[in-house]
């Protein structure tokens, strides 16, 4: 960011109208407010093809984006249905280009985001927003404000899964300088605060890939019995083994959901498969359900315990560090508890080095929403070595892990500080309530 930037702004301390910013570049101190327009006043909303699933391939040139794909500030296109031609019928506006701006209206409603690759196309349930005399790098960053989006999601509230209207999106209370100069002084500077979030997290993601390739080489490939990368001290060690998971482990599905919701027994914290991330337990807003006397122990977690999706991303893992006593787990989970010496976390590092392959995937049951059955689970076979060399590889490992959580959080407090300058340089208005 420029000294120019937020160093060259001041604070206003003279009372201003709710149309105001409270912080402002000081050659436009006295521009005078803001003005508020409908958004349909300032860009066009366009609306997506209804792509036909037979018409899917496993390898072509195009990409479907759908709302799964819309994340807030970020596209990801890991995962997208792919079609060899176009449809006859497609619209030009649906044949996305470099630069569009997005915004999901299904379900997370109110993630903006733009295209940054080519040969995507846009499916119905996402827009496609098109500003119009107005700095479009401006009118993105006013998207990527929480009021925004807050105020969507309030307006698609209300049934099973929210949707958005076009109406819901035209009404919208969109704020603007008068001077195109200050649009554009104050996208620029949030600007490049996005190209700092956007270096450290290939920082992160150069992180991930390293940590990816390194436990491909220290475990066996399938069908081998010797890691490509074998630590000196266990060089002339013996081979690994396979052994298959429900063999040396105990694999137990949590409680299922009440649907009586009964109100007896004790009223406790519980997992679900939301809960669970890779090599992390997310405990905060932890749903809670009663337990039985007898549900106390069977459903109960110790230090040390593996926890795994059982649905969602099946195979999504954590060690439990046993920080709550009381916590317990339901169905969507499975936790593995070893009955022989081996080191939890190196199955977590397995599931991980396996996620997204036929390995892992050959084992998933179900249609749209895949699963991993206990019964499947513990068919898996899993390499197996000295409990010694298994600590090693673990340690190696951790060290990359605290590398990649740092790095994490890094991003996350960037992200925060631009979420608080944004409040300081747009006007704050009570469009949620509107």
């Amino acid at each position: 960011m420029s000294s120019e930037g937020v160093g060259g702004m001041s604070e206003e301390t003279k009372e201003k109208s709710a149309l105001v910013p409270r912080l402002r570049f000081p050659e436009f101190q006295e521009a005078g407010e803001w003005e508020q327009k409908p958004l349909t006043d300032v860009a066009s909303l366009k609306n997506g093809y209804a792509f036909k699933s037979n018409d899917y391939v496993d390898v072509g040139p195009y990409q479907i984006i759908t709302i799964a794909n819309v994340q807030s500030g970020s596209l990801v296109i890991e995962s997208t249905n792919k079609i060899s031609a176009l449809p006859s019928d497609i619209q030009q506006h649906q044949v996305l280009c470099l630069g569009d701006i997005l915004i999901s209206m299904t379900g997370n409603v109110g993630r903006v985001c733009r295209v940054t690759t080519e040969g995507l196309l846009l499916n119905q349930r996402v827009g496609k927003l098109i500003p119009d005399k107005i700095s479009q790098e401006f009118f993105y960053q006013s998207l990527q404000r929480d009021q925004f989006r807050n105020t969507m999601q309030l307006k698609a509230a209300g049934g099973a899964q929210g949707n958005l209207s076009a109406s819901d999106i035209a009404e919208y209370g969109f704020s603007l300088p008068l001077d195109q100069r200050e649009q554009q002084k104050i996208a620029d500077c949030l600007f490049s605060l996005d190209e700092l979030i956007t270096a450290e997290t290939q920082k992160l993601d150069a992180l991930k890939t390293h940590k990816k390739g390194l436990m491909q080489q220290l475990f066996p490939r399938e069908g081998e019995t010797v890691p490509r990368l074998r630590f000196p001290e266990f060089q002339e060690e013996r081979e690994w083994e396979e052994v298959m998971l429900g063999e040396i482990a105990e694999i137990k599905l949590g409680k299922m959901l009440d649907s009586k919701k009964h109100t007896t027994g004790t009223l406790l914290p519980y997992l679900n498969n939301l809960a669970v991330r890779w090599n992390e337990v997310n405990t905060s807003n932890l749903p809670k359900m009663y337990f039985d006397k007898d549900e106390l122990d069977r459903f109960g977690l110790m230090d040390g315990d593996v926890v795994v999706c059982e649905g969602g991303e099946p195979g999504r893992s954590a060690v439990w560090d046993g920080r709550l006593p009381d916590l317990k787990f339901q169905k969507a989970v499975h936790r593995v508890r070893f009955k022989v010496p081996f080191e939890p976390r190196l199955l977590v590092l397995f599931l991980e080095s396996i996620a997204g392959t036929p390995r892992l995937e050959s084992l998933f049951t179900g249609g749209g929403i895949k699963h991993l059955t206990q019964e499947v689970f513990a068919r898996l076979k899993i390499p197996f070595t000295t409990h010694a060399e298994q600590q090693r590889i673990s340690g190696c490992l951790a060290s990359l892990d605290d590398l990649i959580i740092a790095q994490a959080k890094k991003i996350d407090i960037f992200k925060t500080q631009k979420q608080g300058l944004m409040q300081q340089l747009f006007p704050v208005l009570d469009e949620v309530s509107a």
